[in-house]
């Protein structure tokens, strides 16, 4: 199910927002503040953000200003009651894919959802994961919004691990998706790629599950 992150500090807006999201068949994630909306995108799979910009603490610009610095390329509609050019110009200068004003007419604001994922719904080119960020296009990769030297083969292992966050790999199925092996040389190369990558993205993030392979946790 579709999943949309819904910024906004106050209880009505949050209540009307969850009921048009359930509505329209998607799953609504709430956040109260900048500081939780960047915790729950870190940690949950969401497919949209809406994203007011008066919100207590960090507001709405510098979430999404260090959204895009982590290299997350999520769809993110801004809300504002403020009615300014310069507002909007620079929610969009940040990275907001669009802009609605409050008071806002709901079915207007889901037809912009719906329009913002089918644009997103292409290929994937960024990929990113808890600090860790992949270009496809580009083969930048980046850690916490530093630049990080993969090899190809450092780059690939890293794309199977992010695109399979959560789950064990094993060194069969990484030898065959890697190195286009259907059988084990009798090698350690896995291993041996495993620990390169741990020392460039932190050993944290990839677990070794005894006797079944390996998680990025």
């Amino acid at each position: 199910m579709t999943r949309i992150l819904l910024v906004d500090d106050e209880p009505h807006i949050i209540g009307l927002l969850e009921r048009a999201v359930r509505t329209a068949d998607m799953e609504p994630l709430v956040a109260e503040d900048g500081e939780t909306a960047l915790d729950l995108l870190e940690g949950e799979e969401v497919d949209l953000v809406i994203l007011d910009v008066g919100l207590p603490g960090i507001d709405g610009f510098e979430v999404l200003r260090r959204l895009r610095a982590s290299g997350s390329a999520v769809p993110v509609i801004m809300l504002t009651a403020r009615s300014g050019t310069n507002d909007t110009v620079e929610g969009l200068d940040a990275g907001a894919s669009d802009y609605v004003s409050k008071p806002f007419v709901v079915a207007e604001l889901l037809a912009r959802v719906r329009s913002r994922l089918r644009e997103s719904a292409g290929p994937t080119t960024v990929i990113t994961r808890d600090g860790v960020s992949l270009d496809m296009l580009t083969r930048r990769a980046t850690v916490d919004g530093r630049d990080i030297d993969l090899s190809a083969r450092e780059f690939a292992l890293a794309e199977q691990f992010l695109r399979h966050a959560g789950e064990v790999l094993s060194r069969e199925t990484l030898l065959s998706r890697v190195w286009e092996l259907d059988f084990d040389p009798g090698s350690n190369v896995v291993d041996v790629y495993v620990r390169y990558l741990r020392g460039k993205v932190g050993a944290s993030r990839i677990v070794t599950v005894r006797g079944e392979g390996y998680r990025w946790d």
